[in-house]
């Protein structure tokens, strides 16, 4: 925030100071968007690494992961097994099995 000199002399009419209060206001808005669409990208690569390679990382992907991230794939990867044993009767139904659609239109079962 702007330092209480500035504040007060903004608020006692000095009105060249409000064309660099806005600009420094959008400038931090610009860098909160920025920011919340970089951890929101990361946050997506994140939920497709668990169905690229399962329920357990690589060291080598995990390394690179803060704690935060590597609590939210954990509770990711258990809030997905939950929802697939709810599904598909007793052994439940594995999603992440056969994710690519097959080449043939006629399959035979």
């Amino acid at each position: 925030s702007l330092p209480s000199s500035r504040r007060s002399e903004a608020k006692a009419g000095r009105t060249d100071l409000i064309f660099l209060i806005r600009f420094r206001h959008c400038c931090l808005l610009r860098n909160q968007r920025c920011l919340l669409a970089y951890l929101y990208d990361r946050l997506l690569r994140i939920r497709a690494l668990r169905w690229e390679y399962g329920s357990v990382l690589p060291n080598t992907i995990q390394f690179h992961m803060s704690a935060e991230e590597a609590e939210w794939f954990n509770r990711y990867k258990k809030s997905l097994a939950t929802y697939m044993r709810s599904v598909g009767g007793e052994e439940g139904l594995d999603l992440t099995q056969d994710i690519k659609p097959p080449k043939s239109l006629y399959i035979e079962v």
